[in-house]
């Protein structure tokens, strides 16, 4: 993971609740729709990276939902796109804390999953 750019304006975090019913509309296949990624429990707006989270894209399987365990095993299998990542190892766990880190850093916080 590279440095952020420092020109990322972001909007302070809003902490909207979002079910994982709602989460999943937001997956890209909507044009016009935003596309949402959730990391432990926060949603972020990626829709200004759509070549990366639209559909047919190599991050789309975290499009809608929380795919915590995914990126914590950096797996792009779909069965690892889930929110529980009680299984992973310590390894995994930094990992998947460095992601929240990453995306803090270049999306907007737009809720919370609340289920």
């Amino acid at each position: 993971m590279s440095a952020p750019p420092t020109d990322i304006k972001l909007d302070p975090p809003k902490e909207t609740p979002f079910t994982t019913a709602e989460l999943a509309q937001f997956d890209g296949s909507k044009e016009g729709k935003p596309i949402y990624v959730a990391i432990k429990g926060l949603i972020f707006d990626v829709t200004a990276k759509k070549e990366m989270y639209g559909p047919g894209a190599g991050y789309n399987v975290f499009a809608g939902k929380d795919g915590s365990r995914g990126l914590g095993k950096s797996s792009l299998k779909p069965e690892d796109a889930v929110a529980d990542y009680s299984t992973l190892d310590q390894a995994e766990m930094t990992v998947l804390d460095d992601w929240v880190k990453y995306f803090t850093k270049r999306y907007n916080i737009i809720g919370k999953v609340v289920d």
